[in-house]
């Protein structure tokens, strides 16, 4: 229908030089009572049908006559890191894809959505009949086969990942329909194998400057190890991320990695999708202050501010932003003078952590350890290297990133300073500085069957070599110690280190996060997560 744009108020319409295509829309009620007086979360936002890229709502129509089978992977194809921890699709697969995901109220739903989305009126693009057929055949669950490395496993780029299948003929068109939810597992993935990267230099950074990790026991109840490491690289980030799903899912990928978090939505992930028990403590946070809670008692005041941090929390680890005023003064003349004798008297393993938070974060940090260090003096470890009384120790929680935490250890190490004595905090960095092209990530199908014979399906642009896709059946196998591809079907399936996950709407394996982080250890100098010996 044409009209003119000034008589389309109630219809969806589309600018086109006076004239307007316009498609009428009956409105979607909302169901919720009381949703003015409590939190409201649209019904619309957990129906799998409207959870996709609004184009493959027409895609139905475009594969070739007798299509009865795609077959599609995904994959890292490069990106900043050459190997990736794989990790957070039973994430993905708990909460958007198990069980009856399809039900009648939700195909009416999607169809009000998309038929007034899509196109400009001149017809429908919604395939009800395909979802209902989902609902009459498979009861709403979704007949789709997904095989997957193991969660945590560390795999070069450019190697398959995950394989997606129908399992129903007629419903050849729903593997790439799920591609846009599937391939969001770019970001956890992204999150833990930067995380992990980081763990790396912090490991090598430590063993550099005399810290015998490879030799401290780690033995539960006091696991060395895991204290002494875990801890390092603090989640800053759930204040700088897009949403609370976005810190939900990358403070459990930084949780692989580390024990340390302010992100407690990553937590919950860990133990609500991930099995991980609550008395495992493994997403641990401490007192800590913030700017409010110090300048609140005035610049006149930062010394009682400051103390009554240290008597609020007599016992355990407090940390204290001292950067309010003067982070100088804060070093020598509060904590190292004023208040050196209630922080000298913290029995172990209670200590406080000063944290300086503006100035060239390379530069601070050794400036901030030369101030503490007059008036706590440190001693000299094996290696050469300065380390504080353990009762005192900094962290750099502004500015950090994989590349920014190199130069401050260097900076360190240059100046005789143990890698021990500083601890990071991250957030945006850490959390939402990446994006699906940090690692290159992509989701393509490799093989169909039209006419029943199946055919290698693949992409190569001459204008990107880097993005020729694979070909045929795929899998993930290792050879001679290395872990690489097969296509074209070859290799023993018996070889496949790619596992069931998930058929015809049930979840075939989980993982629970002690796999994950034990998985994410293989290739690292120490294990500080096996707390058996």
């Amino acid at each position: 229908k044409i009209a003119s744009a000034a008589h389309c108020p109630r219809h969806r319409a589309f600018d086109m030089g006076g004239v307007c295509a316009k498609v009428e829309v009956d409105s979607l009620e909302v169901t919720d009572p009381e949703s003015t007086h409590a939190p409201f979360r649209s019904p619309l936002l957990d129906n799998i049908m409207l959870l996709s890229d609004s184009y493959k709502t027409s895609h139905w129509r475009q594969y070739p006559p007798n299509t009865t089978e795609v077959y599609s992977y995904f994959e890292s194809r490069g990106g900043k890191f050459d190997q990736v921890v794989f990790f957070g699709l039973q994430y993905f697969l708990k909460r958007y894809l198990q069980g009856k995901v399809v039900t009648r109220a939700k195909i009416d739903a999607a169809e009000k959505i998309v038929n007034a989305h899509m196109g400009l009126g001149e017809m429908k693009h919604f395939n009800r009949e395909g979802w209902e057929y989902i609902l009459s055949a498979h009861g709403g669950k979704l007949p789709i086969h997904i095989k997957a490395a193991p969660e945590g496993m560390v795999v070069p780029v450019k190697n398959v990942l995950m394989t997606v299948v129908n399992t129903d003929p007629k419903c050849f068109w729903l593997t790439n329909y799920l591609e846009t939810l599937l391939v969001q597992v770019w970001y956890p993935m992204t999150v833990a194998t930067q995380s992990r990267a980081q763990k790396k230099v912090i490991l090598d950074a430590m063993i550099n400057t005399g810290t015998d990790l490879k030799n401290m026991p780690n033995k539960l109840p006091v696991p060395l190890k895991m204290i002494s490491v875990g801890y390092q690289l603090n989640d800053f980030g759930c204040r700088g991320v897009s949403s609370m799903e976005t810190a939900s899912i990358g403070g459990a990928a930084h949780l692989v990695n580390f024990c340390g978090s302010d992100t407690m939505p990553g937590l919950c992930t860990a133990i609500e999708y991930y099995s991980l028990p609550l008395a495992a403590v493994v997403g641990t946070s401490v007192p800590a202050a913030e700017h409010s809670t110090i300048t609140s008692w005035t610049k006149a005041g930062e010394k009682d501010a400051f103390e009554n941090m240290l008597k609020q929390y007599p016992e355990g680890i407090v940390a204290v932003v001292s950067d309010s005023y003067d982070i100088y003064n804060a070093c020598e003349k509060l904590w190292g003078t004023e208040l050196k004798d209630l922080i000298s008297s913290r029995a172990p393993p209670g200590r406080l952590v000063v944290r300086p938070d503006s100035g060239d974060p390379k530069t601070i940090v050794v400036d901030v350890l030369n101030r503490l260090g007059k008036h706590f003096p440190p001693t000299t470890n094996s290696a050469g290297y300065k380390v504080l009384p353990s009762y005192i120790r900094v962290i750099q929680g502004d500015g950090i990133s994989y590349e920014s935490m190199q130069e401050i250890l260097k900076n360190m190490q240059d100046n005789k300073w143990a890698a021990e004595n500083v601890c990071f905090g991250s957030g945006g960095a850490l959390l939402q500085k990446m994006d699906r092209d940090t690692q290159k990530c992509a989701f393509k199908c490799c093989e169909a069957i039209v006419d029943g014979k199946a055919r290698p399906v693949f992409k190569d642009p001459v204008t990107d070599q880097g993005k020729k896709s694979k070909q045929g059946r795929l899998k993930l196998v290792k050879r001679q110690g290395v872990i690489t591809t097969l296509t074209d079907g070859q290799g023993d399936p018996k070889e496949d280190l790619l596992v069931d996950v998930f058929k015809n709407g049930e979840i075939c394996k989980t993982w629970t996060f002690q796999d994950v982080r034990s998985q994410s250890e293989v290739g690292l100098p120490v294990s500080i997560f096996d707390v058996s010996a």
